[in-house]
């Protein structure tokens, strides 16, 4: 996932260390891997990582060329790879074929323009850690560090212009939810356990990533939301299907406000279609509410959770339901990450430990309000 940073307003530090490891040998490794594939020598940019959007997987950014019987390729590309250990992973683990595989399936059987793969190299000996290259896309996105709320190309934009993109992002849920994918294809996604919907697996396993992030620190908010969830479950989740997991606009590149790559399906999953419908309308919500915080105006009128809904419901037939249960569950996911990423900074020096826990998620307000219903009103 491609996660925000800091507090309160937002604390955008555009230092935050995303990597320990060395740009210059990066580059001599891969461009060493790179022609054992090509089966040609291969000529390497410079490595570099992106700004503004992103920091679980390590990205890196490079343009590679060669030639072969065909002829000249000059293929610009982006390497995602698992963090090294001693960097504090978000995650506790990185699959990276699994990405690998559902970017190739979505892309293949629903027609969702996830970025073309290349190559997959689970071997960690060429870089030190399994990674995967995909095609490099150009286009628009709109930016976490600053927040877009605060100013962007999207905050500029006509009210017609807002309502092509946000419309076109639901559409890419709507089409991702209406493909029937076989149970196959869907397998290697779902998440394992013994008994229960597809949804108490999901949320058990949040359980588990929260006790494996804050285990030897608990977080009160977020404890107490993890039990605002038994009281509020619903009476039927709905039917499964596949998720984004990561279903956000800072996950999106655009051109001319219409979407042309869809990115980051690390947290791709099979659930209920609320979990990314209430993952899209939250992460603006945490935006919007940063940006008020703030005393700006934001993009109120943006991404509101009926304006969302309605439009799926005319693209599918489906009426999302149980909103406040999907919403606070985000929320709580969010603050899961949110609280990991504060960690990591502690741990780097770049920040202190907070005297009340509660303060490591950074939208801790927010989330109360939802706990004691007042968001709601």
């Amino acid at each position: 996932m491609d996660e925000p940073t800091n507090e309160p307003g937002p604390r955008a530090d555009k230092s935050m260390r995303t990597s320990t490891r060395d740009l210059g040998e990066l580059r001599e490794r891969m461009r060493s891997w790179l022609a054992g594939k090509v089966g040609s020598p291969v000529a390497l940019s410079p490595l570099s990582r992106p700004s503004g959007n992103g920091m679980s997987s390590e990205t890196l950014l490079f343009d590679a060329s060669w030639t072969s019987a065909e002829g000249g390729h000059d293929v610009p590309c982006v390497a995602r790879m698992a963090p090294a250990s001693e960097a504090v992973p978000i995650f506790p683990g990185y699959d990276l074929g699994r990405q690998y595989e559902v970017m190739r399936l979505v892309r293949e059987r629903a027609g969702v323009l996830a970025p073309r793969t290349l190559w997959y190299e689970p071997d960690p000996g060429p870089l030190g850690a399994p990674f995967f290259v995909m095609e490099r896309l150009t286009g628009d996105v709109p930016p976490d560090v600053m927040p877009y709320t605060f100013g962007s190309w999207l905050l500029d934009a006509s009210p017609a212009d807002r309502e092509r993109l946000q419309r076109s992002s639901v559409e890419i849920l709507a089409t991702l939810h209406e493909t029937p994918f076989t149970a196959e294809e869907l397998r290697p996604l779902e998440i394992p356990g013994t008994g229960g919907t597809a949804l108490r697996r999901h949320v058990e396993d949040q359980r588990a990533y929260y006790e494996w992030a804050h285990g030897s620190m608990p977080v009160p908010v977020l404890e107490r939301a993890f039990g605002w969830l038994e009281e509020h479950w619903p009476t039927d989740p709905g039917p499964d299907v596949l998720n984004w997991g990561d279903a956000r606009i800072g996950n999106v590149m655009y051109r001319d406000f219409t979407p042309v790559a869809v990115l980051d399906w690390e947290m791709a999953t099979v659930g209920p279609r609320e979990l990314d419908i209430s993952w899209m309308i939250f992460l603006h919500t945490f935006f919007q509410d940063i940006t008020e915080f703030m005393e700006l105006p934001g993009m109120p009128d943006f991404l509101r959770r009926e304006d969302v809904c309605q439009t799926y419901h005319e693209i599918t037939g489906y009426k999302p339901r149980d909103m406040e249960f999907y919403e606070t569950y985000a929320a709580l996911r969010h603050g899961i990450i949110m609280a990991r990423v504060e960690h990591r900074q502690i741990h780097f020096g770049e920040k202190t430990m907070p005297g009340d826990p509660d303060d490591l998620v950074m939208h801790r307000a927010l989330l109360e309000r939802m706990l004691d219903g007042s968001h709601w009103s």
